[in-house]
């Protein structure tokens, strides 16, 4: 008898220990997930204005070789592949092909742009132009 009763004892969780545990771990999940969603919002932004960044850099070293910013119609590819009419192309300028922005969305050139010579946007997690706040637009300008 007394084998058995030490064995019961040993035998494990009951389901209300089970029960607790899970619910103190849904309730840290619910303390925690929003908070490091949250975060995780900010660095995307902070990598789109980083590769921006790179790009803009790499734009203003083309103009420097070819005298002339890219077209519109060549776009950043021209940093990573000769354009037809840029005779003193001296790159790549980016060391990989352009990626896209960390919403999976292509990043968009335009010259010339509405502030300066030219202008290159990430249009952002839900990508529609002019929105606000977390969603809002990433532009070089």
């Amino acid at each position: 008898m007394q084998r058995r009763e030490q064995a019961r004892r040993q035998g494990g969780f009951t389901l209300l220990e089970l029960l607790v545990v899970l619910v103190i771990i849904g309730m840290l999940a619910a303390l925690v997930g929003p908070r490091y969603f949250a975060q995780l919002g900010k660095s995307q932004v902070t990598v789109a204005r980083a590769q921006i960044d790179v790009f803009t850099k790499a734009v203003d070293n083309f103009r420097l070789d070819v005298g002339r910013y890219p077209t519109t119609q060549e776009g950043l590819a021209a940093l990573v592949v000769k354009p037809a009419n840029a005779d003193k192309w001296a790159g790549p300028y980016l060391k990989k092909e352009v990626p896209l922005d960390p919403w999976g969305h292509p990043y968009i050139y335009r010259i010339p742009g509405t502030k300066s010579d030219y202008a290159i946007i990430s249009n952002g997690p839900d990508s529609q132009s002019g929105t606000n706040g977390e969603s809002a637009q990433i532009s070089s300008e």
